[in-house]
């Protein structure tokens, strides 16, 4: 890595990796990102991976003094802390809580989608018919949700609206 860059450990397949380059994009850090693909698998812990985060997940960040952080909130968070512009995670009031909380709803509908597709991914005879449909009512209620409260159209995105945003992508 080059002097005031990161490195961030990835895979263009995960929705919580895209939260993270898109929030880097929306404040402008993303040139100071230097991305490196891994697999990481449930079952299968990666040595290089668990090294850094040691819950073997992604993304990860390692920041220029070798420091590592893990989750994609934690990341963003990190992210918005770098630049003077506007903030997507709003420092207070009502704004915050509204922010917060569609960040939420957008990692949470994606927790339920990953949960969903391990489920399917498993052989059929194995498969839980109560875990699909619990998981199949959690979606439609999050999208109704996600519809009733409607994700106004800002000239300045907040991480809520990311979140969301990945998670309908991913969907």
């Amino acid at each position: 890595m080059t002097a005031g860059t990161m490195k961030l450990l990835w895979s263009s397949r995960s929705p919580f990796v895209r939260k993270v380059m898109v929030a880097a994009h929306e404040v402008g850090v993303a040139g100071r990102i230097v991305t490196e693909r891994v697999v990481v698998s449930a079952n299968k812990p990666s040595a290089e991976v668990m090294a850094l985060n040691p819950l073997n997940k992604i993304p990860t960040l390692i920041l220029q003094d070798g420091a590592t952080l893990y989750d994609s909130r934690v990341i963003c968070e990190y992210l918005d802390s770098l630049h003077h512009g506007p903030k997507l995670l709003p420092s207070g009031g009502a704004e915050r809580w509204q922010a917060l909380k569609r960040q939420a709803l957008g990692d949470g509908l994606l927790d339920v989608l990953i949960l969903r597709l391990v489920e399917q991914n498993r052989p059929r005879e194995l498969q839980s018919e109560s875990h699909l449909a619990a998981y199949r009512l959690k979606i439609a209620a999050a999208l109704d949700r996600i519809e009733a409260e409607g994700l106004e159209l800002a000239e300045q995105p907040d991480i809520g609206h990311i979140a969301i945003g990945c998670a309908l992508g991913y969907l």
